[in-house]
């Protein structure tokens, strides 16, 4: 509020914001605060009375309401005088025609007329009529006016003073007289025969004083209403007068007067439009160059500002009167700034003021200044979005959703096949459309993964061909560039799209593809800024491109090194059915492995490995780790004496790596390692670090094998320990990897809980329970190599099994030969007879020439016709040419002739020597 010279009252603290300012008293205002304060308490009644005397607007009401309220008692008495005069003259007449008339057709009169003295019988008669009527008299006389009654008896005989002419003719006279009594009404009525003849007259007339006094009974309750108004005037006088003083912050008409010129010259000759909106939106006031900025009607005010043909926008705005600051809204041809905030603070009136400034000059500006500031959110955002992911694919589909619809409404994104295989490009090879985007589904423009070339003379071909963007601003007139389709390129054009710029994906001196921005829905074509953005937008984009074509070939390396390292195939036995399932891990390849290694006797050896960590250098290991294994087998070894061995040796990869080199230590590699005999059913099993395998019963029911937990490889210093599971046949083996049951949203132990209730819903064969385990955990991308090995038992049936105890006597040899030559007839291989019975000779006699009782043989018929001799002792046969003197030698040698494989295995209770031969 701007503070007028003479104002008394406190100045407003209230900042143009709305925001109470706060500020310490100083000694002046503390001053003004304690007259106030004492004004208001001594004086509580100064107010009324100084807005009594005239000089307030209160007061000059009040006077107003005197004057009306005098002028109302005034013509309220003169108003009741006439009305009473007029009244009381009506009444007078009545009563005294009544009077006169009652008398005169009362029984007796015409009688007493006709009587000797006719004044002694009418003048008791006319004093008690006059008395009971309250008339001044009651006069009965002749046809000649004489008198024969009257109140006052000297006038007994005397004429009567009046008009009687109209009464003696038999009429009636009403008359108004001013008499010796004062102002009266009087009435003369005839007395009349039965034959109509006038016999004498009858007066009666009345004074008006006696019939008034309605005047002087109401003229007090006029005016003691009048003074009730007056009191009531002066009452509410005081209340508007403490109102106004309220309001008005303690300003005299004076003030308020030049309060309101100067505020109206102000709000219309400043060049900023002020609006003032009230409740639901009413516009209550705008100035001039709010009329002007808005072309608002003349008679816009007290109408609905959504009413006012505004811009909806602009509307909405000035209608809702939320708070706004410097809010930029564009109204026909200008732009205006809108500052708006709500008058209803500190308990004023509801509604919002607003104020419009024309910023039109500073739309060019601000319109480049946005812009600028679009195209740099765009490459922040093309920088934090692109680029997320390793993928090509990937990659080249954030790059076109990034730039669409903020840049183009559409974007394709062309690259030759070699990128998205993670090798260099061929110049001149085929692109492949990598990733699409648009405002539509609908465009005729190629879908992804269409392969094709583009023409020399088209924008793209120029593109790859000069390595530099090319910008096309008009399709339509682009000859070169409908030669690369004209069936498809008219219906691009049908379609819309009028505009391109087709920017080639380099990466240092490579060319990956291309990326093509496509316009339709705006008229305007790409310009030359726009270009020097697609380049920069691109080149940004090329960069994550190029490195996810890296790490694709990276990947894919790793990945063939390690599927190289993995069993291609499963060998063949009849011990076990046997499914498997390997996935790599999300980020990249690791080093778990697993194996099927058929061992002598028929028995199958299975194995799943897991080396933490990924990388090449983790898949190396694997494949060192599985080498030594195929070599550790090879011995016959029992699980924990080839897990030792195992262990021994991680323990030396780790020492020959340095600990700043590329290569990281293997600590951490687990492995399990489980051997299982078809003739025994039976499994032993041992584990280093690994999890336990998961046995299914052939009811069904799911069981963890309560296998030892070994420390993981490479630590050394402990020993391993085995376990002997029976396997009946038809029983499923589970071996896993850690990936399969641990992950960083859940533990092991729940792992293990999902596994179990997989296990136990799966079907019976071993490619259904695989199936079932990886269809629990959908969708599933391990961050962990998961390998996963089901083996189903099988059992070798008696009835391909011949054992012979063998006494330590040579003698004995013969009887073997013998029973041997019985059984493969009974098998129906007397074609192996000759060769059997030389290898059981051999090797039985070296069992009791060299070995140690009890001694045994034992012939499988399995894939291959297996014979081995147990004996107690320690020592192993070796293979070696005999001299031609040497008397012995000769026979391990016949052995390894006639056998497609042999060796020795050891036991706890001494060794095997066993030779396969192949079945005819």
């Amino acid at each position: 509020m701007v503070r007028l010279p003479g104002r008394t009252g406190p100045r407003s603290s209230h900042p143009p914001s709305g925001r109470r300012l706060e500020h310490a008293p100083g000694p002046a205002r503390r001053a003004r605060e304690r007259a106030e304060h004492s004004r208001s308490a001594a004086g509580g009644s100064t107010r009324p009375r100084s807005a009594l005397r005239g000089r307030s607007v209160a007061g000059q009401v009040f006077v107003l309401q005197v004057v009306i309220v005098l002028l109302l008692v005034v013509a309220a008495v003169v108003a009741l005088v006439l009305q009473v005069r007029h009244d009381t003259t009506a009444e007078a007449r009545n009563r005294s025609l009544a009077v006169a008339e009652t008398f005169a057709n009362a029984p007796g009169t015409r009688e007493a007329l006709a009587a000797p003295d006719p004044t002694a019988i009418l003048q008791p008669r006319a004093e008690a009529a006059r008395e009971a009527t309250h008339v001044d008299f009651v006069v009965v006389m002749n046809t000649d006016g004489v008198r024969y009654t009257h109140p006052v008896p000297d006038r007994i005989g005397k004429k009567f003073v009046g008009d009687i002419g109209p009464a003696v003719r038999g009429g009636t006279v009403v008359e108004e007289v001013d008499g010796t009594i004062g102002r009266l009404v009087q009435a003369v009525v005839p007395v009349k025969a039965p034959d109509g003849t006038v016999e004498g007259l009858v007066a009666a007339g009345i004074t008006t004083r006696n019939v008034g006094g309605l005047a002087d009974r109401q003229l007090p309750v006029v005016l003691g209403a009048a003074g009730v108004g007056l009191a009531l005037a002066t009452a509410g006088t005081a209340l508007v007068s403490r109102r106004l003083l309220r309001q008005t912050h303690g300003l005299g008409p004076g003030e308020m007067t030049r309060m309101y010129e100067h505020h109206d010259a102000v709000l219309h000759s400043v060049r900023e439009g002020v609006i003032i909106v009230g409740e639901e939106g009413r516009l209550l006031l705008a100035n001039d160059e709010a009329h002007r900025l808005l072309d608002l009607p003349e008679d816009a005010e007290r109408h609905s500002v959504r009413d006012l043909g505004l811009d909806p926008a602009t509307a909405e705005l000035l209608a809702s009167g939320r708070v706004v600051t410097d809010e930029l809204h564009p109204v026909g041809d200008r732009l205006l700034a809108v500052n708006q905030r709500p008058t209803d603070l500190d308990g004023g009136p509801s509604g919002s003021v607003a104020t419009l400034r024309d910023s039109t000059e500073l739309r060019a500006l601000s319109g480049r200044a946005e812009l600028a500031r679009e195209r740099l959110s765009l490459l922040y955002d093309a920088g934090v979005s692109v680029g997320t992911t390793l993928d090509v694919t990937r990659t080249a589909q954030e790059l076109a959703d990034v730039a669409m619809p903020r840049f183009a409404d559409f974007v394709t994104v062309d690259l030759y096949d070699a990128v998205l295989r993670g090798e260099d490009p061929e110049p001149g090879a085929a692109l492949r459309r990598t990733a699409v985007s648009g405002v539509r589904d609908d465009a005729p423009l190629y879908a992804a993964g269409r392969q094709f070339r583009f023409v020399e003379s088209s924008p793209q071909g120029a593109a790859l061909r000069t390595r530099r963007a090319v910008l096309e601003p008009r399709l339509e007139t682009a000859a070169g560039w409908r030669a690369q389709d004209p069936e498809r390129t008219a219906r691009i054009v049908a379609h819309g799209i009028h505009t391109l710029i087709t920017v080639p994906v380099r990466a240092g001196a490579l060319v990956l593809g291309l990326v093509t921005f496509w316009r339709s829905e705006e008229p305007e074509p790409f310009d030359t800024e726009e270009l020097a953005l697609a380049e920069e937008l691109v080149a940004r984009a090329a960069v994550a491109i190029d490195n996810a074509r890296r790490y694709t070939r990276e990947h894919g390396m790793a990945v063939t090194l390690q599927r190289s390292l993995l069993p291609r195939t499963l060998p063949e036995q009849s011990a076990l059915d046997i499914a498997y399932r390997y996935l790599p891990a999300q980020a990249g390849v690791g080093g778990d492995w697993f194996d099927v290694l058929p061992l002598s006797g028929a028995r199958v050896a299975l194995v799943v490995g897991d080396v933490v960590g990924h990388g090449l250098h983790a898949a190396a290991t694997m494949g060192r780790l599985r080498t030594a294994v195929h070599n550790f087998s090879a011995l016959d070894l029992p699980p924990d004496e080839l897990l030792g061995l195992l262990d021994e040796l991680v323990g030396r990869i780790d020492q020959d790596e340095p600990a700043d080199g590329p290569g990281a230590p293997v600590i951490g590699a687990t492995c399990l390692y489980a051997i299982y005999d078809p003739v025994a059913r039976r499994c032993v099993v041992a584990r280093a670090g690994h999890p336990p395998p998961a046995v299914i019963a052939p009811d069904g029911a799911v069981a963890f094998a309560d296998v030892p937990a070994g420390p993981p490889l490479g630590l050394g210093g402990l020993p391993f320990e085995t376990a002997e599971l029976e396997l009946p046949e038809g029983s499923r083996l589970v071996l896993y990897t850690d990936g399969l049951v641990e992950d960083r949203r859940r533990d092991i132990d729940t792992g293990l809980d999902e596994l179990r209730a997989a296990l136990a819903s799966a079907g019976p064969s071993p490619e259904e329970t695989c199936r079932a385990v990886l269809d629990a955990r959908q969708p599933f991308r391990p961050v962990d190599d998961v390998a996963l090995l089901v083996a189903r038992t099988r059992a070798l049936a008696a009835d391909r099994v011949a054992e012979w105890d063998v006494p330590a006597d040579p003698a004995a040899v013969g009887g073997v030969r013998a029973a041997v030559t019985r059984r493969l007839a009974e098998w129906g291989l007397e074609e192996l007879a000759f060769s059997t019975e030389l290898i059981l000779s051999e090797l039985v006699t070296n069992a009791i020439r060299y070995g140690a009782a009890p001694i045994g043989v034992r012939m499988l018929r399995d894939r291959s016709l297996i014979c081995e001799v147990f004996d107690s002792g320690s020592t192993s046969p070796h293979l070696r040419y005999a001299a031609a003197t040497d008397e012995g030698g000769r026979g391990l040698f016949l052995v390894a002739q006639l056998a497609e494989r042999w060796g020795t295995r050891y036991t706890a209770a001494g060794k095997v020597i066993w030779a396969e031969q192949p079945l005819p």
